[in-house]
């Protein structure tokens, strides 16, 4: 189901933004340059006269001189990131600066929406920013192993926190380096603050960075939008905006689903958390889930069809140690 115009107009808008700043700022920096270095003004306007001609030769159908314009061009082009940077500016500081390269900000590539429109609608639906607040400084490069122990052996892993950990992080390092090949689901499972959701947050970031769509919801989030699903009338008001979120939720790239197991757990979650995770199945689509339930817990806790689900279409994760919330405090 399409978004409302007033939701389309909401991104829109902020394109828009993007394309005055950007403008903005590349004329302060063009006004910046040219007093330092007025040559780089006369060879902008050289560039910008031989692309008028070539428009007109273009226009009037005579190619006889587009190529040596062409050429000329180049060489001009080339003098100017020259100059720029033998006075120690980056080559392409007059170039037009944005926020996706892929769209120039336009929010299409051709007439597809680009990469960052179909996260901003996501965004939009899901109220993010919290979540892209959090992964600023929750990602794989502030990931310390500092946390994990190497001075004993647990026994439900046969290794050290230490060495464990490192081999989950290399396990979702490859679940990101092939997330395009290769479908791929997560379990990620352990005590309270041993740093599931902070790892969450990492696979959440780096593909992000990689121009994916991700859902990022608590469990109570996502039960509470399948809730809402499943029992708003469709002449409520909100009807429209409950149905893209749970389209979504079975459509996005990756969705992530922190901290299953605390939610009120019945015949309703478990057939809604079933139909969820099948549904993205069938699509091949990717999900993350974390909990501080044991397998037996979880068995015991969901249907033997979630549980079997999981255990066979899931690469299970297990993370042990100590809490890091509490040795945080102590450090």
């Amino acid at each position: 189901m399409a978004l409302k115009n007033y939701q389309i107009n909401t991104i829109l808008r902020e394109y828009d933004n993007r394309l005055f700043q950007s403008k903005h700022d590349l004329e302060l920096r063009r006004k910046e340059v040219y007093e330092k270095i007025p040559a780089l003004d006369e060879l902008d306007r050289k560039i910008v006269s031989g692309s008028i001609r070539s428009a007109k030769l273009s226009l009037a159908g005579d190619d006889s001189l587009l190529s040596t314009l062409k050429e000329e061009n180049q060489k001009l082009s080339e003098q100017k990131k020259q100059l720029l940077v033998a006075n120690g500016y980056a080559a392409d500081y007059l170039e037009p600066h944005y926020v996706c390269p892929d769209c120039k900000d336009t929010g299409y590539i051709g007439t597809e929406k680009c990469h960052c429109f179909k996260q901003a609608i996501v965004d939009l639906l899901y109220a993010q920013s919290n979540v892209k607040d959090i992964i600023a400084h929750e990602n794989f490069s502030t990931f310390s192993l500092a946390y994990y122990p190497d001075n004993f052996v647990e026994e439900s892993t046969g290794m050290t926190p230490l060495a464990n950990i490192r081999r989950v992080v290399q396990e979702t390092m490859n679940f990101i380096r092939n997330f395009d090949t290769s479908y791929q689901n997560l379990l990620i499972y352990g005590n309270t603050g041993v740093g599931k959701t902070f790892l969450s947050n990492c696979i959440a970031k780096a593909l992000l960075d990689s121009a994916h769509t991700v859902i990022y919801l608590t469990a109570f989030q996502l039960f509470d939008i399948l809730e809402k699903y499943k029992f708003t009338n469709n002449n409520n008001n909100e009807y429209d905006d409950i149905q893209n979120q749970f389209e979504h939720i079975l459509d996005c790239d990756l969705l992530i689903v922190d901290d299953i197991g605390t939610e009120l757990s019945n015949s309703f979650t478990n057939s809604q958390l079933y139909q969820c995770i099948n549904e993205r199945h069938l699509k091949q689509k990717s999900t993350v889930i974390s909990t501080n339930l044991s397998f037996d817990q979880l068995k015991a806790n969901y249907s033997e069809r979630i549980f079997s689900r999981i255990t066979s279409n899931y690469t299970l994760l297990k993370i042990v140690g100590n809490d890091i919330r509490i040795e945080k405090q102590f450090m």
